[in-house]
């Protein structure tokens, strides 16, 4: 086994910020990096993190295993990774930004093998390949419309139990990530630039599915209301109708979810979203316009617009996610 001391690195934060997007990241130091050598000693092809553990010598030479996270398996899939990549005994290299709070854990940036090959996590936008006909079809997260749209939601004024509820939020002790719980819309359709969502058009509803935690939506065209006094669940109840080539989904009913209005800001009971999706007028994305009253957690209406482009070449993948794994990556 190579032995190596862990190195610290300054780095600035928007080298990386844009590829690990996807993580848990309040649980590591993106200001710093460290890298060190050692042996593989166990592989896990889990979610929501695929995990290699590697063991070194620290600096009492003492043998260390370091869990390094890396992204889940549809990212890293789409990335070159498969099950097989990493095997006991490889001896790699790794770079990635260490634990919080100093576990032996890092979030990867690069791991590089003894035969001088590098594994990353892309996480780059595709380009358009194909212009769409309808909604129906596998469509991405476009990065430039992602971030205006996370940091706009995070910056709504918040009323009193808002602000109180965002103040006393402990991530790594309240996420809901930790119990592989999707977020609710507007978030499970066009919070991720990194997960693909299929849109399966069908005469009577659309279903709306999602790769980030298998979210799948059930959107009834056939005229129905709102139940009264329906059962609240997380992703809500969904209606719509055509408003000419636009879909108009509207959606009540949610659940309790602890960050889903930006973070650390609740769904309340009288969470209400209103979204329109529609095609460009060359068919390779889709807009998607978003409408949101949270009364209990928010003041007025929160208002976005957010691309997905269309990737008709790309699948969706089960995630399948591992609630105890789940606890365990950047949170504990």
């Amino acid at each position: 086994m190579r032995i190596a001391h862990i190195i610290g690195l300054s780095v600035a934060f928007g080298l990386f910020g844009a590829a690990l997007a996807h993580h848990s990241d309040a649980g590591y130091d993106q200001e710093r990096v460290i890298g060190f050598e050692g042996t593989v000693t166990r592989f896990l092809w889990r979610n929501p993190h695929i995990t290699v553990y590697v063991e070194t010598q620290n600096e009492a030479g003492e043998l260390v295993e370091w869990g390094v996270e890396t992204g889940s398996t549809p990212i890293m899939t789409r990335s070159g990774w498969s099950r097989d990549v990493f095997a006991p005994g490889d001896v790699v290299s790794v770079r990635g930004h260490p634990d919080r709070q100093h576990r032996a854990h890092t979030m990867m940036i690069s791991i590089e093998k003894s035969d001088g090959s590098v594994w990353i996590q892309d996480e780059t936008d595709t380009v358009a390949t194909a212009s769409a006909m309808s909604l129906d079809g596998v469509w991405k997260g476009i990065g430039a419309t992602t971030g205006p749209f996370s940091r706009a939601l995070d910056a709504m004024p918040l009323t009193p139990a808002g602000e109180a509820a965002r103040a006393s939020y402990n991530f790594q002790a309240e996420s809901p990530i930790r119990d592989c719980r999707p977020p609710p819309p507007p978030g499970s359709t066009v919070a991720s630039t990194v997960y693909l969502n299929g849109f399966e058009v069908q005469e009577d509803r659309v279903i709306i599915r999602s790769e980030f935690f298998d979210a799948e939506r059930v959107v009834y065209l056939d005229g129905r209301g709102h139940p009264q006094n329906g059962e609240r669940t997380n992703l809500g109840h969904s209606i719509g109708r055509w408003d000419g080539d636009t879909l108009v989904v509207d959606t009540a009913l949610f659940a309790e979810h602890r960050s889903s209005n930006g973070t650390g800001v609740p769904s309340g009971p009288n969470k209400h979203v209103v979204e329109r999706f529609s095609l460009s007028e060359d068919g390779t994305r889709m807009i998607v316009e978003v409408e949101l009253e949270d009364p209990d957690y928010l003041v007025g209406t929160f208002r976005a617009t957010k691309e997905l482009l269309y990737t008709p070449h790309l699948q969706l993948f089960r995630y399948d996610c591992d609630p105890e794994l789940s606890r365990q990556a950047g949170f504990e």
